[in-house]
């Protein structure tokens, strides 16, 4: 269940944590990516299919909930759920040894 805005500010304070969380796994990638070999040729398609998959479904979870009578508020914090899911699984995977 999404939560109730409490400031106009807050969506800007969820795209900033993003984004930060973001960079994080940009770093990580770029490491996997300098460090070559299948492992690299295996992350980089990963991660270009998964900004499609995560794109299609953040796009799919906002027209539900605005058709079904959702806030603008509600219908962001559906789409930043499913990129912070992302993001943060990424950053997991890509910090674990």
């Amino acid at each position: 269940m999404a939560r109730k805005s409490k400031s106009p500010l807050t969506p800007a304070f969820d795209m900033a944590r993003l984004c930060g969380e973001a960079w994080t796994v940009v770093g990580l990638r770029l490491a996997k990516l300098a460090a070559g070999g299948p492992l690299a040729v295996a992350e980089a398609h990963r991660m270009v299919a998964e900004k499609a998959v995560a794109a299609v479904e953040a796009q799919f979870a906002v027209g539900a909930a605005l058709m079904g009578g959702a806030t603008h508020e509600m219908a962001h914090a559906k789409a930043f759920a499913i990129y912070r899911k992302r993001v943060r699984a990424n950053r997991r995977r890509l910090m674990a040894p």
